[in-house]
């Protein structure tokens, strides 16, 4: 069921749902939380379709609030608030209001979305696209519990972890961390078999994919060791190597982003399966748990610009890069990690970034 309410208000938004509920035959309340999706419009159908989805898993009142651009300086003037209600087959196994924002409304969404919160349930916000810089001090992700961003949907991924770095918050949390879970529960899970002393790593992936950084990120904190950074075709992450001490390497490789081998010395290769999983399926693995991630903020504090130095501390430039460094993708690049690549770009950026 969908109630299409113009320039209205949040009481009239709560009566709808109310309404909507009885019309469908639940007029109860069986949502476990309430989950708040700040995205734009062109991404609004994917986003949704999402937490749709997510939904089998934790039924919650989903909001999407859409940020519409006046073109008029009239209408930038004047506050004006569209819904639609959804309830029944077309929110999933919860309820869905769509929040289009227009004019001075937009500087105050957290205005609109407090008064229809669910009453004593834990709040979750996700920024679909264009997620802020300091997610905890946003109006919106004050409101929150927990804190979602994507790394991977920003223009520089890589400067993206940084400022994440800067500005992280227990709570905060990103989907391209959540993308590597089948690869650190696979790599523990090697070294559990064949307990050694890991001296160095390799993370091989495509150029400006953050979950590369943060998985060797994760290595370099985990196992207090060099990590290096190479780049490959993709898709996603595609390889991780561990040299031990006297237990060989431990390769687990993924060329065609579905099926990978883990090879272990002394024993025979087998295939394991690390299909790349859709957003939904991440989304419902982050709404399983609402306490701080101190893995992730151990990793994400290490440092990407640290990836690749042999004693794990960021280098120096030398005064030739100082004067003119080279462009990531060109000959002069080859062999530098994304994160040290990321940085030669704009170095001005980075800082007005922080």
């Amino acid at each position: 069921m969908k109630i299409d309410l113009t320039e209205t208000t949040a009481s009239k938004i709560n009566k709808a749902l109310v309404q909507g509920r009885r019309a469908v035959g639940t007029p109860a309340i069986g949502m476990v939380l309430t989950l708040v999706i700040v995205t734009d419009e062109e991404n609004a159908y994917d986003a949704l379709k999402a937490a749709n989805e997510a939904s089998r898993e934790h039924p919650s009142r989903t909001l999407v609030v859409i940020k519409r651009v006046s073109r008029s300086p009239r209408d930038r003037a004047k506050a004006r608030l569209d819904a639609e209600v959804r309830v029944g087959t077309d929110a999933g196994t919860g309820e869905t209001v769509v929040l289009r924002l227009y004019g001075e409304a937009i500087d105050h969404a957290q205005s609109v979305v407090l008064p229809l919160l669910l009453p004593d349930a834990p709040v979750v916000v996700w920024w679909a696209v264009n997620a802020p810089l300091n997610p905890a001090k946003d109006p919106l992700g004050a409101l929150a519990q927990r804190r979602v961003t994507d790394a991977y949907a920003s223009e520089e991924p890589i400067r993206e972890l940084s400022a994440r770095a800067d500005t992280y918050t227990p709570g905060d949390t990103d989907l391209s961390w959540t993308r590597i879970t089948p690869w650190r529960s696979m790599l523990a899970a090697a070294l559990d078999q064949s307990p050694c002393t890991v001296t160095s790593a390799v993370v091989e992936g495509e150029e400006f994919n953050p979950s590369c950084e943060l998985l060797a990120m994760w290595l370099a904190s985990r196992l207090d060791v060099p990590v290096q950074r190479t780049v490959s075709a993709g898709p996603g992450l595609t390889a991780v190597r561990l040299e031990s001490s006297g237990s060989g390497t431990i390769v687990l490789d993924r060329p065609d982003g579905s099926l990978a081998t883990l090879s272990m010395r002394g024993q025979p290769d087998r295939a394991v399966a690390l299909k790349r999983r859709e957003t939904s399926e991440l989304l419902a693995e982050e709404l399983r748990r609402l306490d701080p991630d101190d893995i992730y903020a151990a990793a994400l504090k290490y440092g990407v610009e640290r990836i690749g130095e042999p004693d794990g501390q960021p280098a120096a430039p030398a005064a030739a890069d100082r004067q003119a460094a080279p462009v990531a993708g060109t000959s002069a690049d080859a062999g530098t990690s994304p994160a040290k690549a990321a940085a030669k770009k704009a170095p001005a950026k980075k800082a007005a970034a922080k």
